[in-house]
């Protein structure tokens, strides 16, 4: 029995505001509830509601820059930086930039909608 899987065919999930998210393993690509593993590409000018996500969330930029509130501080990060903002903090991500950032994104347990909380 192969105990490996190598993703060849990530789901494109579907988005209105330009970004692009692939992910590669996590609840909609194989069930996995445990962690979800996503290839994002953040358009210039991209912003996403505050959250308050019951699940952590790592994320290491390949290139370009992020934005993050957390609570009440703005950090941001560039290429070869990566960050962990842990469950049930308020966060907003965001791409006030020119450029666009690419980044990976590792949610435990996995990214799952209804436990994100948006702010709408």
């Amino acid at each position: 029995m192969k105990k490996y899987h190598i993703q060849t065919a990530p789901f494109i999930v579907p988005t209105t505001d330009g970004k692009l998210i692939e992910e590669h393993f996590g609840k909609a690509t194989d069930g996995n509830s445990e962690i979800s593993i996503a290839h994002m590409i953040a358009p210039p000018h991209w912003s996403e509601p505050f959250q308050t996500p019951e699940f952590s969330e790592y994320t290491y930029i390949i290139r370009g820059k992020k934005q993050f509130i957390i609570e009440e501080q703005t950090l941001i990060l560039e290429a070869g930086q990566s960050i962990k903002i842990d469950a049930n903090t308020r966060v907003q991500y965001s791409n006030p930039f020119d450029e666009e950032c690419e980044y990976i994104s590792v949610c435990t347990p996995a990214f799952d909608y209804t436990k994100v909380h948006r702010e709408e």
